[in-house]
């Protein structure tokens, strides 16, 4: 089991990517699509991982990943082709099993928050199909991810 306790205070740092808003990522109106937005929370997400040695192909050959029970977007300010967004990740929850959790990703152009994102979901053993205790590698980079200031310990029962 990873050293961090949940709800323990220690130094972490904010996530952040910067994603080009492109021509196809519009609707018809010339606004970002909404389903775009879940889009690029999911890239920031596994882009984390990776960078941590948790890449795709390591989930493969670990036979875990991430599934979600519920993501929720709430939209601020317009979004156009050719903005220059920041989109950060900050974990909200998380069980001390490390099985559950729960991401805030606020999305921000020029300073200014346009969207945020709230997902909760949890690690999918890939042969069994149930959520499982997730390997050591990911409960460190859970550790290391800046927590929201209204972070939550989540119980971890059988059920989601």
């Amino acid at each position: 089991m990873s050293a961090f306790a949940v709800g323990e205070e220690q130094s972490m740092a904010i996530f952040e990517q910067t994603i080009m808003v492109r021509w196809a990522d519009l609707d018809p109106n010339g606004h970002v699509r909404h389903s775009v937005y879940y889009d690029y929370g999911a890239q920031v997400r596994i882009n984390y991982l990776h960078q941590q040695g948790c890449s795709l192909g390591w989930m493969f050959r670990n036979r875990i990943g991430p599934v979600l029970f519920r993501e929720e977007a709430k939209f601020y300010r317009e979004v156009n082709s050719g903005d220059e967004l920041v989109v950060d990740m900050c974990l909200s929850g998380l069980s001390a099993d490390y099985r559950k959790w729960s991401i805030r990703h606020q999305i921000c152009r020029e300073g200014k928050l346009c969207a945020s994102l709230d997902l909760d979901g949890a690690w999918l053993d890939l042969r069994a199909r149930t959520i499982m205790v997730p390997p050591q590698e990911i409960m460190a980079q859970f550790d290391n991810l800046e927590r929201t200031d209204d972070f939550k310990v989540i119980a971890s029962g059988n059920r989601h």
